[in-house]
């Protein structure tokens, strides 16, 4: 496949995960579509699915090979795909990444900022919270 033909693949597979379009993911994926690409400003679909929780659109992105601990550094959509969907309490989403191998006590900032669990209890998400902590998530930083 083309380089043009993948890149317009990916486009539409933000504007389907935008859209929570199950269907139109995973045949968007099977065309060819790049489910670990960034947009032009390093937004990734993986992390747009994790902000709004869609748990099924988070899985079909991993099964299709995108990477759970990719930061996404767009604007207003930095961070990792755990801590959005943990700073939402998208608890289900959260199982979802933790079930791919998400790293429960990655910080955002390439490492330096918050943790998954800073967010969760911060947004007084108690089941996602005891989510990362049976996951093996370390306690979260004091406010």
């Amino acid at each position: 496949m083309n380089q043009r033909r993948r890149k317009k693949l990916t486009h539409h597979l933000f504007q389907a995960t935008l859209a929570a379009d199950p269907a139109r993911v995973k045949a968007l994926l099977r065309a060819g579509a790049d489910p670990g690409g960034g947009d032009s400003d390093g937004a990734t679909p993986l992390y747009l699915a994790s902000v709004q929780g869609d748990a099924e659109v988070v899985r079909l992105l991993m099964e299709a090979g995108a990477s759970p601990d990719t930061e996404s550094s767009g604007a207003g959509s930095e961070g990792t795909p755990l801590c959005a969907a943990a700073c939402w309490g998208h608890t289900e989403t959260v199982r979802e990444l933790l079930t791919h191998g998400a790293d429960p006590n990655l910080r955002e900032d390439r490492g330096t900022g918050r943790s998954p669990s800073d967010w969760a209890n911060d947004g007084s998400h108690t089941k996602t919270a005891e989510l990362l902590i049976a996951a093996g998530a370390g306690p979260a930083e004091a406010p």
